[in-house]
Parts: C-alpha cells; structure tokens; sequence
C-alpha cells in the first residue's frame, strides 16, 4: 500500500470553460508540479481528450484515471470514473446520444481535441456544456452499468451541484461518494465518502484541492475500495 495524492476532477481544452493552455502536456506537467500522483480527466459530457492525457502523463509518471462530469437533466453534475477505456468510450457514445445541440465557440468557448504532443487534432462540435436528456438517477444507473464510480461533483457549490439543484442528496441515489472543493463542509447523509479536488480549469487550479488515498495503484477499482474502505484501502485526508 502507499498513499497516492490525487486531483480526481480536471478538465482539458475540451470543456468550454476552460482555457485553452489545458493541455495535455500542461496538466500532466502541471500535476507533477504541485506533487500529484493521480488525476482524474473529466471534461464536460465528453472524454474525448483522456488518452492524450494518458499518453503526456507517461512523460512524467503520472497516473491518470478517465472519467467525465456528466450534466443530468436537472443540471446537475456528477463524475463517473471509469476502469477500462472501452467502457469509458461506451458511455461516452451513451451521452452523446442524449445531449442535444451543437457548440457555438463565439458564445461558449472552442472544445479542442488534442494528441499527446499538444496537436489539435479537431473541434468537437457538441455542445459539451449544456445538459443531457437523462434524469440524476438515469446518469448513475448508467455509470454503474459500465463499471464506474459515480461521485456528486462540487456539491458545496451554489449551482450544478445536487445540493443547489434538489436541495438534498435523495436516500435511494446510490452515488459512490461526494466531492467538495472548499473547506466547508455541507451537511451529508451519515458515512459519505468525501473526497475534495480542485474542478481545475487553468494551469494554477491543478492541485490546489487534494485527496490522499492509501491504495496499492492509481486505477479506479483501488479508488472505488478506498471510497467503500475494503481490502485496507482507504482515504486518508483531503486538502
């Protein structure tokens, strides 16, 4: 076992909202930086720039699980973290079958899809920021359907969190844990797993929020032990 620092929530050039210097090269430098030895790349509806992370991070010895902020149609968002690319690529086809419209980069900002050497490659032309046709309860069903962690993103936070949405965390919602990304703590069901990341959309974002994790490796099945505290795993801290 070892204790791995992790920033489980980072988005690329991908997401609209981020900047465009949210290169794979820069992240992955970026992480290594601010002492990271795991991120999590979850764009937008998408997850269309992870193996290019994947292929930067083997630079500098980073780990990289890929994953997705998926937006539901209450516009909530929430973090499915997935095993294997196959079953990553898998739901992305499912998301992409219930998110409408397409991107106006004018208005919303350019979702590059770039290679491992910071090319870009083409524009996706979703419109990766807006909502899918899927209920919250629809979107984790989903994400565990092809064996990923479904983690409530930024729930602290005053829009797109379950909490600002509903109001509450529904007791039959069978997320895999919350995130937060400020000290505050909002009131959560007995045991939650908690972890805090940083939802970095520039360069000096990565890593300003933290979750130590005492796993054997970076994947997300020694994530998903450690957020249910079996076979020793188990999260240490958050910062």
């Amino acid at each position: 076992m070892r204790a791995l620092h992790a920033d489980m929530h980072i988005h690329t050039c991908l997401s609209p909202c981020a900047e465009r210097e949210m290169s794979p090269l820069t992240v992955t430098r970026q992480a290594r930086e601010k002492g990271l030895d795991l991120i999590a790349i979850c764009d937008h509806n998408s997850a269309e720039n992870v193996q290019a992370v994947v292929r930067a991070a083997e630079k500098v010895g980073l780990a990289v699980i890929g994953g997705m902020e998926i937006t539901s149609r209450e516009e909530v968002h929430v973090l499915g973290l997935f095993q294997e690319d196959r079953l990553l690529s898998a739901v992305q086809d499912v998301i992409y079958d219930n998110l409408p419209g397409e991107n106006d980069p004018g208005i919303f900002g350019e979702q590059l899809v770039m290679d491992g050497q910071d090319r870009v490659i083409r524009r996706n032309r979703k419109l990766l920021i807006g909502a899918t046709d899927l209920s919250l309860d629809e979107v984790v069903r989903i994400i565990h359907e092809f064996n990923g962690l479904a983690i409530a993103s930024h729930v602290d936070r005053p829009s797109f969190s379950v909490l600002s949405q509903l109001g509450f965390i529904p007791e039959d919602l069978k997320l895999d844990g919350v995130e937060v990304c400020s000290e505050r703590l909002p009131a959560l069901p007995g045991n939650t797993p908690v972890i805090r990341s940083s939802d970095a959309h520039r360069p000096g974002e990565i890593g300003t929020r933290q979750t130590c994790f005492l796993v054997e490796n970076g994947t997300a099945a020694e994530i998903g032990m450690a957020l249910r505290r079996t076979g020793g795993r188990r999260i240490i801290t958050g910062q």
